[in-house]
């Protein structure tokens, strides 16, 4: 097992009470993220056999034939069309939109993560050596080895990516036992571990 100090973070000198709220009214948390992949049947095939995540429903086929729409309210090509749409759950994280699409002009190379808008999905597990393990018996590439982060705010995470079959990059993360920030704010980021909080 590695360890990594590539993000320095100082401590603050006394724990750091929350910002005052800003931002749109209303606003509760992420209820999706939409994710474009090559084939919707492939892509739920493994976000569920492989990664565990619950199939909910299927959103069929859409485009605009004439005019603006898709450009206007989308935007993307006109003649754009969504030919698969799926839901799915990430246990107790967000829903995963999934689209299949074609359209004039399409990229079809997916972004490297040092890439302008470039994403990567970050999967809380309980044990990232088991975790690890069994994502290599269902033959995916695993990137390097679980690393622990050390000398920084997320100390006492361990992480590791991976890769899904259309190219995506993921990543396993677990901290069993906390990470440092957490000594220093009074309120904390989202935990998969204790998701009401």
């Amino acid at each position: 097992m590695a360890k990594s100090k590539s993000r320095a973070t100082v401590a603050p000198k006394k724990p750091m009470a929350p910002r005052k709220k800003k931002g749109m009214p209303g606003m509760r948390g992420v209820d999706h993220i939409g994710l474009t992949v090559p084939d919707v049947d492939q892509a739920v095939k493994f976000f569920v056999d492989v990664l565990g995540f619950e199939e909910f429903y299927n959103l069929g086929t859409f485009s605009h034939p004439k005019g603006t729409w898709m450009r206007d309210y989308l935007g993307v090509h006109p003649r754009a069309k969504i030919t698969n749409m799926r839901m799915i759950r990430c246990g107790a994280g967000p829903n995963i939109e999934l689209f299949e699409c074609e359209a004039p002009g399409k990229r079809r190379n997916i972004p490297k993560n040092c890439d302008n808008g470039a994403n990567h999905f970050a999967i809380y597990v309980d044990d990232i050596d088991k975790a690890i393990k069994h994502l290599k018996k269902h033959g995916v590439k695993i990137f390097g080895k679980p690393t622990m982060n050390a000398g920084n705010a997320e100390e006492g995470e361990w992480w590791c990516y991976f890769l899904a079959p259309w190219g995506q990059q993921f990543e396993v993360v677990s901290w069993p036992k906390g990470r440092a920030y957490e000594k220093w704010y009074t309120r904390h980021l989202w935990d998969a571990r204790n998701p009401a909080a």
